[in-house]
């Protein structure tokens, strides 16, 4: 038996490299976090490298950092028992979401991936000014698991013109403008004190607050409590939940915050069937009144990889199904080339109804307004949370701006790999039917070669 500890991704990777060239089988190997056991690998190990013709898909590796960071020792034999099989035979498994070790790494992924939605969410930078009046920002957090380093780039590209640390139990991590530079975790009482911008807080956070929708159960799941002593706005929680019901009163008197979106009629169970029923009572927006049905989005809850496009068209308003006519059919074929398994992807638009102007007995797509995407969105936002996916890919403008902002150039940043607060990765790229509506012969074969590499891309 070999007893193997770790601590981070790049420790097991080595460790299990030697393993695996030293066809050391997961039984015989005893996993332990450094907590336990100060050595990395046992030095009996032979320090061999990994033979050329043991290859592993980019996707485990990927699955693998993440992983990595969750706080559950069990992840370690768990990745290299994936490893294991990946290297004797079972070069699809990840594709197998029924297999038991990757529903259990699918999990934890999704754990670790929530946790870093919550660190991006709930980190709070107070100031401290040097005896050389230099400005520094430092935020206290405490995680599930060890994130730091997955978080850490959010942040130095959200303020890359500030001076900033984050400091958790487990580890550290400072901005000095041109890198970040880790360090071993601190103690809350290392943080500082209560400064001028928790005022800006709390008065954001009032101005935010929605009475009609409290939900406190639904509440401290989104911010758990154990959060709140590090979170300036949340000493006003009693208080706005004591005034709720008064404030509602008021709000049905004077017609207050009726512009209404599809907020309104989420449920409170979140879960992509929920969601799916809950859409089709959707009143939104007027586009509910002209359109056959609510067209939701499809695809595995467990899928790495979401595809988004505007919204469904003649077909897909008919059948109630996403991507099903002729811009579908393109679709199909560019994620059969590019090697992605539709069954094994999530499908959706960020409109549901179909917008259309009639002409004769045809129907002609008619671009949503501001107003309708915006009445929309919520369902967009719910069915990302449910999924946590690793890659987003926007099908065209539309989608591209609702997700990443305005700004968003579909012909002059398709194609780039970037971070969004939807997904660790984001790429937007053609939408199927603008390629069929391209009229040059040329530069629709060349849109759609695109369109499968970005697919491609999502892969990796």
């Amino acid at each position: 038996m070999d007893f193997v500890a770790a601590a981070n991704f790049d420790q097991w990777r080595h460790a299990a490299r030697i393993l695996l060239a030293a066809e050391v089988p997961p039984c015989d190997v005893q996993w332990s976090d450094p907590a336990a056991q100060a050595p990395l690998f046992d030095s009996e190990l032979p320090d061999a490298k990994v033979a050329s013709s043991v290859t592993v898909p980019p996707a485990f590796m990927e699955l693998a950092r993440q992983v990595a960071c969750h706080r559950d020792p069990v992840r370690w034999p768990l990745l290299y028992q994936a490893l294991w099989r990946l290297a004797h035979g079972e070069r699809y498994l990840l594709e197998l979401t029924t297999d038991l070790d990757v529903h259990a790494l699918g999990q934890m992924r999704k754990a670790v991936t929530r946790d870093v939605h919550k660190m991006k969410a709930f980190v709070r930078f107070r100031k401290v000014v040097g005896p050389d009046q230099s400005e520094q920002y430092i935020a206290w957090h405490r995680p599930d698991h060890r994130i730091v380093p997955l978080a850490a780039p959010f942040f130095a590209r959200r303020f890359p013109a500030m001076n900033w640390s984050i400091l958790t139990p487990d580890a550290s991590v400072t901005w000095d403008l041109i890198r970040l530079d880790y360090g071993p975790g601190v103690p809350v009482s290392a943080a500082p004190d209560a400064d001028v911008l928790e005022d800006l807080w709390r008065a954001y956070y009032a101005s935010i607050f929605n009475p009609a929708r409290v939900n406190t159960a639904q509440m401290k799941r989104e911010m758990p409590v154990r959060h709140w002593p590090t979170l300036p706005e949340a000493s006003l929680i009693p208080e706005l939940l004591q005034q709720a019901a008064a404030r509602v009163t008021t709000m049905i008197d004077t017609h207050e915050g009726f512009a209404q979106t599809a907020a309104a009629f989420l449920p409170m169970q979140r879960d992509l069937t929920a969601l799916a029923q809950a859409a089709h009572h959707c009143t939104a927006c007027d586009l509910h009144c002209h359109a056959t049905q609510t067209v939701f989005g499809e695809g595995p809850s467990t899928a790495r990889i979401v595809l988004v496009g505007e919204q469904p068209g003649d077909q897909e308003d008919l059948q109630g199904r996403p991507f099903v006519g002729t811009a579908g059919q393109l679709l199909d074929a560019a994620l059969l080339q590019a090697g992605v398994d539709r069954q094994q992807v999530y499908v959706t638009n960020v409109v549901k109804h179909f917008k259309y102007e009639p002409r004769g007995k045809r129907r002609l797509h008619s671009k949503p307004d501001s107003r309708e995407i915006g009445a929309c969105l919520p369902w967009l936002e719910a069915e990302l949370q449910a999924i946590g996916p690793a890659t987003l890919v926007c099908l065209g403008a539309t989608a591209a701006q609702a997700l990443l902002g305005r700004d968003f150039r579909i012909m002059r940043q398709r194609g780039q790999v970037v971070a969004s607060r939807w997904c660790p990765q984001t790429i937007a790229t053609w939408h199927p039917a603008a390629i069929l509506r391209t009229p040059d012969e040329q530069d629709r074969a060349r849109r759609q070669a695109e369109l499968t590499a970005d697919l491609a891309l999502a892969l990796t």
